[in-house]
């Protein structure tokens, strides 16, 4: 589907990948991966014709159709769901406005003989034949079952998007990409913001897409799920493998082991030919066979070890003084806003040294609970600091705190003090900004980038209690690393939201799992809290329903003989709705044919447009009907 050829990108003389060349192919579902700063999303924005490479050409077949998701969404204020949803039919709705203007003119004309209202009629007839070709008739239907399917309620589609988190917003713009039918699509870091049960649809849809993929992602576990290939950007260079990214970091060591080794045994050949050319120069019987030799080591094709970035950030999070015993105290607090109740009359204790994460689906209070702790928003009910804490935050969004307009230097000497500005630079080296790369301004920086200098810039306040709300958003999978370690290592408390598995593994001690305005808490850490949750893994907690308190026995219990025959008339009566849905959409597929090859013949039957109307308001009943048995079955299978 798209051909690179000798692609090259250079920013201020210093090339990010330099004449690369690769081909992306229908059912390739690729992991774009490398460090921070390597050019991941630079790739994305070429791939998408966003912006313009300096050498190469990107090759496409024609009338390919990409989406991008960018890692940041820029909605338009003021939108419902259903509206920002709807924009992913541009022509559609630029044919309703035509609609909406020609039925104004003929509803305000009076002369029915005249060339002029002919010419509106004949244009009516051709704005509304395109607009039913392009399935203008159905799209609000299929959006609206995309995004029920996507986890959306129906009171949900009139609300403004500016009401919604950050995952529930990246589910729209997912939705309008998967109703844009592409054939081709790049993702930016899909799973930052989302909870897990946005990536267990994630996952599902990009398994059964038939075009290409191409993710950009930091997810271990996701790009393991999803991908069939990985490509890294590293050092200006591509690594292409058909294999997803566990497996191609296997690989890719066993081929530079493989390297290193026949580099080292030519090596080895070289040093013993130079030395026989230094012996048989000295002698004129064996000048000749000195210089044959001379030939044949310059004849040889030196063997190149790939060369692999292993720079990383070296953290420390040192605590200022030691406080009390307990460092806080939750009671009774609970957050609303306006009608929408978010947190209702919630208690915890945290004790000094304590490392809990923060888990659930979005929406259910994590963050919210986060900024409560911090003083950053009104709540009701009473949070305690205890004596001499002092707490350090990571947003979520804290990278978006940075003003772009000064350099990463200028960033931290402005946040330091008198007591640690000469450590400035230190700490600036330890999360790799050295030399010139402190003279750059904040703007040019990669999301990954400027977490990390988010997190350098925490460092110059005092703090013994961490709160951090996704700080691993944007960051390699390095990087990641290198925090994990550094939190693990921290004498302080640590309080963390997070979504990403990998990371939460062996870093606390106690998880509280938000759900329904309510915490429950489980001790031990995340993979303690997936045995105690009888699930292998956040996607099979995600799947299956919240299962009531019961013994085990009574769990396992059949269903009663009820139970089994309403089942039993459900499905029976949902098959019914399935079938009838299947002859619906095949009678008004015909009838589309028959429009679209003979519309004049057809739109003259008496009462045409009735029935044909009928019978798509009967198949969006049907789907309504359909989606309703549907839950019904599941709450039956309980």
């Amino acid at each position: 589907m798209l051909n690179i050829h000798n692609l090259s990108v250079s920013f201020g003389g210093v090339y990010l990948f330099e004449e690369v060349s690769f081909r992306l192919n229908a059912g390739d579902r690729i992991g774009l991966v490398g460090k921070n700063g390597a050019g991941k999303s630079t790739m994305l924005k070429l791939l998408s014709k966003e912006m313009s490479a300096d050498t190469g050409v990107i090759a496409s077949d024609k009338d390919v159709q990409i989406g991008f998701l960018k890692q940041d969404i820029d909605f338009v204020g003021g939108r419902t769901v259903l509206e920002e949803a709807y924009q992913a039919f541009e022509e559609i709705k630029a044919l309703e406005l035509a609609m909406d203007e020609i039925n104004h003119q003929l509803a305000n004309r009076t002369d029915y003989e005249s060339e002029e209202y002919h010419e509106l009629m004949v244009r009516l007839t051709d704005v509304t034949h395109r607009y039913e070709i392009l399935g203008g008739y159905n799209y609000q239907g299929e959006t609206e079952k995309v995004l029920l399917g996507l986890g959306f309620k129906r009171e949900d589609f009139e609300r403004v998007t500016d009401t919604f988190s950050g995952g529930w917003r990246m589910r729209i713009e997912l939705a309008k990409l998967l109703l844009q039918n592409n054939d081709v699509l790049l993702l930016d870091e899909p799973t930052n913001h989302l909870d897990i049960e946005s990536i267990i649809w994630l996952e599902q849809f990009l398994k059964g897409y038939t075009g290409v993929v191409v993710i950009v992602s930091h997810d271990k576990m996701f790009l393991d799920n999803v991908t069939n290939r990985t490509i890294e950007i590293s050092l200006g260079k591509i690594y292409d493998y058909n294999k997803p990214y566990s497996q191609y970091l296997v690989t890719r060591e066993e081929m530079r082991t493989q390297q290193l080794a026949a580099q080292k045994n030519q090596e080895k050949q070289i040093q013993q030919t130079e030395k026989l050319i230094e012996k048989f120069r000295a002698k004129a019987s064996k000048a000749s066979m000195a210089q044959s030799l001379i030939k044949k080591l310059d004849r040889i094709d030196r063997i190149e070890v790939d060369e692999d970035d292993n720079a990383v950030m070296n953290i420390q999070f040192p605590v200022s003084i030691t406080p009390g015993k307990v460092v806080l105290e939750v009671e009774e607090a609970s957050k609303s806003y306006g009608e929408k109740h978010i947190l209702d009359r919630l208690s915890l204790l945290v004790e000094r040294g304590s490392k809990v994460a923060f888990v659930g689906q979005n929406g259910q209070g994590k963050t919210t609970l986060a900024k409560m702790i911090v003083g950053e928003i009104n709540y009701k009910g009473s949070i305690k600091l205890g004596h001499n804490v002092q707490l350090g935050y990571f947003a979520q969004n804290q990278a978006e705190y940075l003003d772009g307009e000064i350099t990463i230097l200028d960033t931290m000497l402005d946040a330091a003090n008198d007591t640690n500005r000469t450590k400035v630079r230190d700490i600036l080296g330890s999360f790799l900004f050295r030399g010139d790369d402190v003279d750059k301004k904040v703007k040019v920086l990669s999301g990954g980038e400027r977490n990390r200098l988010a997190l350098a810039k925490m460092l110059l306040q005092p703090f013994n209690v961490l709160v951090m709300d996704e700080p691993t958003n944007h960051l390699d999978i390095k990087s990641k690393n290198v925090l994990k370690q550094a939190l693990q290592n921290f004498e302080g408390t640590l309080l963390l939201v997070s979504h990403d598995r990998d990371f939460l593994q062996g870093l606390t001690d106690k998880v509280y799992e938000f759900k329904d305005k309510k915490i429950r808490e489980y001790l031990g850490d995340v993979n303690d809290y997936l045995e105690q949750r009888n699930a292998e893994n956040f996607r099979a907690i995600e799947k299956k329903d919240e299962v009531k308190e019961s013994k085990p026995d009574e769990t396992k219990a059949a269903l009663s003989y009820e139970a089994q025959k309403k089942l039993k008339s459900l499905k029976n009566r949902l098959s019914k709705v399935e079938s009838s849905i299947a002859d619906l959409e095949k009678e008004i597929a015909e009838i589309d044919v028959e429009l679209a090859v003979n519309y004049d013949e057809t739109v003259s039957k008496p009462g045409f447009f009735d029935t044909y109307q009928k019978k798509k308001d009967t198949l969006e009943q049907l789907m309504v009907d359909w989606e309703t048995l549907h839950e019904e079955i599941e709450e039956a299978s309980i």
